[in-house]
């Protein structure tokens, strides 16, 4: 007997004929005849009759030569979906055939032309290094608000069901960063309305920045090179006086590199000589319009 995890032929069935389908429908977009396709790929006429009709069983080698003659991707082709219309299509090749500046500019096109408008998003994501203020500032704004305050961090760590020092030493930077992608799309699903605190380098990771800029209003807070010591230190972590000037060059060198992705925020807050008192103020006059409507209603209730 099968065990549960085996694939049932009925299912085997099903995944070659969603598979043949996305070929055709690739192919058909392309206007290509099946012996065009046969001759770019180097298979015959024979095997792609059969594999548009969800029939035999499927060489991944020619699978990959047939995804190479219909210029897309084998990860393309395998996308067990049933239906994918000519506009999907005809995105993906737009796509394919762009530049990563060209990449950029479309996904900001995009951003600007469906995106919640900024003053009706109900959720606040703070970016910034450690010492920024995210955690105390963030803290008071989530009381202010009246709703949820989401530390990425402490998410992360639930999912992994380990310490952050923990998940660095057995996954490393790569492993942190899908653990840290899939809990930020988990507390997203979880709160229409939030203040989020990310950790620093969340903006290094091109898709994880995308989502906050789409779905969050997204503050930057920052400080002076010399604050952001003087407040790690303060919490009780005196590893950067153990060594302070490469500490120091370190700090200087991770702002400098981060600067561009930093200011693409929706806002920013220089923290320096400022109370928690005064960033937050200022972080409730920057807030959505949606977000303060709430407030309003909860304190007139």
């Amino acid at each position: 007997m099968a065990t549960n995890s085996a694939i049932s032929d009925i299912e085997a069935r099903h995944l070659l004929a969603v598979l043949g389908q996305r070929v055709r429908a690739i192919r058909m977009q392309r206007k290509m005849t099946r012996k065009d396709l046969a001759r770019k790929s180097q298979v015959s006429e024979r095997y792609l009759a059969q594999l548009e009709q969800g029939r035999g069983n499927t060489s991944i080698v020619l699978l990959a030569r047939v995804a190479t003659a219909l210029r897309t991707d084998l990860p393309d082709l395998l996308r067990m979906r049933e239906k994918h219309t000519a506009e999907e299509i005809l995105i993906s090749d737009i796509l394919r055939d762009l530049n990563p500046e060209a990449h950029k500019a479309f996904l900001q096109s995009l951003s600007e032309q469906f995106a919640v408008p900024l003053e009706s998003r109900r959720r606040i994501a703070l970016v910034g290094l450690r010492g920024a203020g995210k955690s105390t500032q963030g803290k008071r704004l989530a009381e202010h608000l009246n709703v949820p305050f989401v530390h990425l961090g402490s998410e992360i760590e639930l999912l992994a069901g380990m310490s952050t020092s923990e998940i660095f030493s057995l996954s490393g930077q790569t492993g942190y960063q899908r653990l840290e992608e899939k809990a930020l799309m988990q507390s997203l699903r979880q709160h229409e309305q939030c203040v989020l605190e990310t950790g620093g380098s969340i903006v290094t990771d091109t898709r994880m920045l995308n989502t906050l800029l789409t779905t969050c209003f997204v503050v930057w807070l920052h400080a002076e090179p010399g604050e952001y010591m003087r407040r790690v230190v303060a919490q009780g972590d005196i590893r950067p006086m153990e060594n302070q000037e490469d500490a120091m060059a370190d700090l200087r060198r991770i702002l400098a590199d981060r600067d561009e992705l930093y200011s693409r925020a929706h806002a920013s807050i220089d923290t320096n000589d400022k109370s928690v008192g005064d960033c937050v103020a200022e972080l409730l006059r920057l807030t959505p319009k949606a977000l303060q409507n709430n407030m309003n209603s909860v304190q007139g209730a």
